[in-house]
């Protein structure tokens, strides 16, 4: 997929451990990680916003795009 989340980065950078950083913003461990990794198709504006009000960041600072052509060609699909 080309979106990509580029929280652990920031995190990182941030000097803070995960689990900390869940509770901040009031989402389970399992919730944080499922993110962190990529595997989930979608967040509310809500969560990434106490994302970024944590982290003191903007949302492109969690996440990254790379170009597919194929994005651009593919009828949208409901999901």
């Amino acid at each position: 997929m080309p979106v990509r989340v580029t929280l652990d980065a920031l995190i990182v950078r941030k000097g803070l451990k995960a689990r900390d950083l869940a509770a901040t913003v009031g989402l389970s461990e399992t919730q944080l990680s499922l993110f962190r990794s990529g595997k989930i198709k979608g967040i509310r504006f809500r969560t990434l916003a106490r994302l970024c009000a944590a982290l003191e960041c903007r949302p492109g600072d969690l996440l990254d795009y790379d170009l597919d052509p194929a994005d651009l060609s593919a009828p949208d699909e409901p999901e």
